[in-house]
């Protein structure tokens, strides 16, 4: 598959049309080069008009994607581009600017070039959005044993995007959006015997004002409505099951109020993301990950997007994992990344 190098200048002309700020162009990083990030790329590019998908521009090797595509027999014209003209391009072809080494690794077989290929554009992806020169990214999955094997220090992508944000440091916060549900969860990826531990008015505190500012920043809801869940069964009843509820969860709502922000709890979680209990409230916000996370996925697995709080740009990424299982063999599902894309783009253009 031929790559096109749009990036020539004609009778000595850049090309690309005059933009205004709010028609950058998404940047998108292709993630682990032997996951379903390229299938799902390459998918959402055939799908751009039937899907009104606004314009990205894909980072990463445009070899990877030709050769993705060559396998999955998608006619996909790929062509070198800027931010500056992938607008313009993103109409006939898919504008790929190439960043890293090239991704070698096969389909569901990373290989020594895996962790540098995913590292790199992630690294072009943010320098790019904190220039101006993209509005949003939107990031493909990675494999962070991979990225750990190679000496990724970070446990993961909102982490390393945090720590390329600059100083001060951040203190990001993952918010896993859907039209059903958006949940954000207090602890992550850590065992579940240390919840209790990390658990504290001050983390609870802190996440809720991010949350708030951004929703009302970023999702132009003036004053959102947060509920946090209970660490224990019933919310702890009263003490009776668990002191933490009454201790640090309680405090931090009580807190978040007495600055202005709407935020009840601690609620009971398994009577929180019913139908009509899902009307009162914008986010909910869970002491642990598959408290919250459980959910979402229930709801909306193939549409639900991670979006990144408390950073000074916006990111989104698709709800899912690598699926090296499925890498290549045309079962990927696009519509997480298709979500995550359009999000981005409302987020992008809100924030202007």
């Amino acid at each position: 598959m031929n790559v096109i190098d749009t990036n020539k200048p004609k009778h000595g002309v850049a090309r690309g049309p005059l933009r205004t700020a709010r028609q950058h162009v998404l940047a998108l990083s292709l993630g682990e080069p032997a996951g379903i990030g390229p299938d799902i790329v390459l998918v959402a590019w055939l799908r751009r008009n039937e899907d009104q998908i606004p314009p990205f521009l894909a980072i990463g090797d445009p070899g990877c994607l030709a050769r993705r595509a060559a396998a999955l027999g998608l006619d996909v014209p790929l062509a070198v581009a800027t931010p500056d003209d992938a607008i313009a391009t993103f109409a006939h072809a898919l504008p790929v600017l190439p960043a890293g080494p090239e991704a070698t690794a096969a389909p569901g077989r990373p290989d020594a070039s895996s962790a540098a290929a995913a590292r790199i554009a992630i690294e072009t992806a943010a320098d790019l959005v904190q220039s101006g020169r993209v509005g949003a990214i939107v990031t493909n999955p990675i494999a962070k044993s991979v990225l750990y094997e190679a000496g990724f220090r970070f446990p993961g992508h909102t982490e390393f995007l945090a720590h390329l944000a600059g100083e001060p440091p951040l203190r990001p916060v993952m918010l896993l959006w859907s039209e059903e549900l958006a949940v954000v969860p207090a602890t992550i990826h850590v065992p579940l015997a240390e919840v209790p531990r990390l658990l504290t008015r001050d983390l609870l505190i802190e996440t809720g004002r991010i949350v708030a500012h951004d929703y009302k920043e970023r999702f132009g809801i003036p004053r959102p409505r947060l509920v946090v869940c209970g660490l224990n069964p019933h919310a702890g009843e009263d003490g009776t099951i668990g002191r933490e509820d009454e201790e640090v969860v309680r405090p931090a709502v009580e807190a978040l109020r007495a600055e202005g922000i709407d935020a009840r709890g601690p609620l009971p979680a398994d009577t929180l993301f019913h139908a009509a209990a899902r009307t009162t409230y914008d986010v909910a916000i869970g002491a642990y990950h598959d408290q919250v996370l459980a959910p979402i996925k229930a709801l909306a697995f193939e549409r639900a997007v991670n979006v990144t709080l408390g950073l000074p740009f916006v990111r989104t990424s698709p709800d899912h994992g690598t699926a090296f299982d499925i890498a290549g063999t045309g079962r990927a599902d696009p519509r997480s990344l298709i979500a995550a894309l359009k999000l981005a783009r409302r987020l992008a253009d809100a924030g202007r």
